[in-house]
């Protein structure tokens, strides 16, 4: 249930209304629209993220359903299982990342798992996850791996406290995070 209602159309100003209509009809992007100042860099940040240059976006999948599942946040799930599925997170990796194992995944995304878990639970990444991630996807790569999962947490934290409700089932369709990126540059 809504906790926070979504703005109208009417509420909004011009520009945050003329760039919803570009925009997939998520509820995500109609809740944060209800801050008007942070709504555009919000969507520059989440897309530069989904397109970063050093992590694929099969491993940032696994990393942003590490943090929905810790965080329990089940918007930002239901989106991501489905982005996850159209860039090769097969279902039974999904559904070990819903069980909180990372078994049935490969090195890199049993990485971005423990990562993501760590920071979602802890806050902090532990030493030895970071060396992995910079032995790994060296020091860029490392930092945008955080990142992401940081604004990730962010996301659910306000989702989840706004009580965003999640649209019907196949809304997001087959987009792409690459798609996804280009509508919010």
């Amino acid at each position: 249930m809504a906790r926070l209602p979504l703005p109208a159309d009417e509420d909004l100003p011009a520009e945050i209304r003329d760039t919803l209509a570009t925009l997939p009809p998520l509820n995500v992007f109609r809740a944060v629209a209800s801050v008007p100042g942070s709504f555009r860099p919000f969507l520059q940040l989440g897309g530069s993220l989904l397109g970063g240059p050093e992590i694929d976006s099969r491993n940032r999948e696994i990393a942003i359903l590490a943090v929905a599942r810790e965080s329990r946040a089940a918007y930002e799930w239901a989106q991501h299982e489905q982005l996850a599925a159209t860039v090769g997170v097969t279902e039974e990796e999904i559904e070990a990342i819903r069980e909180g194992g990372e078994s049935k995944l490969d090195a890199d995304g049993a990485l971005a798992f423990r990562a993501a878990t760590e920071i979602t639970r802890d806050v902090r990444i532990s030493d030895e996850t970071l060396a992995a991630l910079v032995e790994r996807w060296g020091e860029a790569g490392a930092a945008e791996l955080i990142l992401c999962i940081a604004y990730y947490n962010m996301v659910s934290r306000f989702l989840e406290s706004a009580g965003v409700e999640i649209e019907p089932e196949g809304l997001l369709g087959d987009r792409s995070p690459q798609e996804m990126r280009n509508r919010t540059d």
